[in-house]
């Protein structure tokens, strides 16, 4: 990656935008751009190579930001990042990442990518989680970029014990795959997911929403119907 190509740009603009969202409740996102403009011509003008960047330019900037924040007495609390990570991205990590994102009630970043991704996903993801009253944003993850994975505070790879990838902390859940499950298993893996993810929030510290966590209408339908059937 050379310095002011297209592939820099984008990563840097990236690191704009993963710290003005993380930094969204004592910044605004003119203060965050000045910050990290000001570290880009430091590092630029170090002669490091462009490769390197973007990611020490997002710990610099983090590291600056907080600092601000002490000095100005600015009330701060930045937004914790977590990276789910399954094998073929096709709705294990999408899953988790929805759930985190709900049960915290937005106060966690939640990325998904897959190792192997396939461009498919398991049809079970949307319902699963329309039963829980949540939207499937981000339905297909590409492969784990190297900037996302730098920027996450916590990497929880889903069902993929050999695998190399670190983070700054690492978590690996021994969960299912759901590749050809039916809806009754997909939804007993959903059910994993979101007691892991419960667990990890407490580990952050980060409050659980328990708002519209009750079990909702449609599976209750579904599960009557199923039983009338049977």
């Amino acid at each position: 990656m050379q310095l002011h190509s297209p592939m820099y740009e984008h990563a840097i603009a990236r690191v704009v935008a993963d710290l003005t969202e993380r930094f969204r409740d004592g910044f605004t996102a003119a203060e965050v751009a000045a910050v990290v403009e000001r570290g880009r011509a430091q590092f630029e003008a170090s002669g490091r190579p462009a490769t390197f960047a973007p990611a020490l330019l997002d710990h610099w900037a983090r590291d600056e930001l907080l600092a601000l924040a002490r000095a100005e007495g600015r009330t701060l609390s930045p937004l914790p990042k977590v990276l789910f990570v399954c094998e073929r991205g096709e709705g294990r990590s999408q899953v988790a990442a929805a759930l985190a994102e709900h049960l915290s009630a937005g106060r966690v970043l939640a990325r998904s990518a897959g190792i192997h991704p396939t461009g498919r996903l398991n049809p079970h993801a949307p319902t699963v989680l329309a039963e829980r009253g949540i939207e499937l944003r981000n339905p297909l993850p590409g492969e784990v970029q190297a900037d996302v994975l730098d920027a996450a505070d916590v990497l929880v790879l889903i069902g993929v014990p050999a695998c190399d990838l670190l983070g700054r902390r690492t978590v690996r859940w021994d969960v299912a795959d759901p590749y050809a499950q039916e809806l009754h298993t997909a939804r007993r893996i959903a059910d994993e997911l979101e007691a892991r993810v419960r667990e990890l929030l407490t580990e952050l510290e980060v409050p659980v929403d328990e708002q519209g966590t009750e079990p909702h209408a449609d599976q209750e339908q579904h599960e009557r119907v199923h039983a009338a059937a049977n």
